[in-house]
């Protein structure tokens, strides 16, 4: 009977500890964590889908442009991948809890999968732009809601983070052009 008790106050203490809250002492308050720690784990996801998506292209892509393309699909991949950790860290740090598995990135995800078997390569580059640009607009929106905290910090990260995006929506538009008549 008394190891029957200890085991059982054993297991309690262990699901208490399962399901406390991991709380990281912040000034920004408890409202702020939820509410930022729930946009960075949407732009998380965003992030670690967006990834899969590069480099699914990167992997697959063809034709005359081949080692242009390609090597450009792996240095976006590699900037996207990069920022992964330092917005777990800051949901973190915010005192919120981050995305746990494959399955939450899935579900709380809005960039959208391409599992076509072929994608002309302008194609890929017009959705990634598309991808990158709705990335950015999302980025912004987290920036407001920084803002109404004051978190300077997350704010701080996201503005160097959107001048990254904007950078490769810029350099996939201008890969994706047409030369004109004259070859230029």
């Amino acid at each position: 009977m008394k190891a029957e008790k200890a085991v059982a106050v054993k297991r309690d203490a262990l699901r208490a500890r399962r399901n406390a809250v991991m709380s990281t002492p912040s000034d920004l308050g408890a409202r702020a964590a939820t509410e930022l720690g729930g946009a960075m784990n949407e732009i998380l996801a965003d992030v670690f889908a967006l990834y899969v998506k590069t480099k699914n292209f990167h992997w697959h892509v063809t034709g005359p442009h081949f080692r242009d393309y390609h090597l450009l699909l792996d240095d976006q991949a590699t900037q996207i991948f990069a920022m992964t950790d330092t917005i777990a860290e800051r949901v973190r740090k915010l005192g919120a809890q981050t995305l746990k598995s494959i399955g939450e990135i899935a579900r709380t995800k809005r960039v959208l999968d391409n599992d076509a078997d072929y994608v002309e390569p302008q194609d890929m580059l017009a959705e990634l732009r598309e991808d990158n640009s709705a990335l950015a607009s999302r980025m912004r929106e987290a920036h407001d809601l920084c803002e109404k905290h004051r978190d300077v910090a997350t704010a701080s990260l996201l503005e160097v983070w959107l001048d990254e995006t904007e950078r490769r929506v810029w350099f996939l538009f201008e890969a994706a052009q047409r030369p004109d008549s004259g070859g230029h």
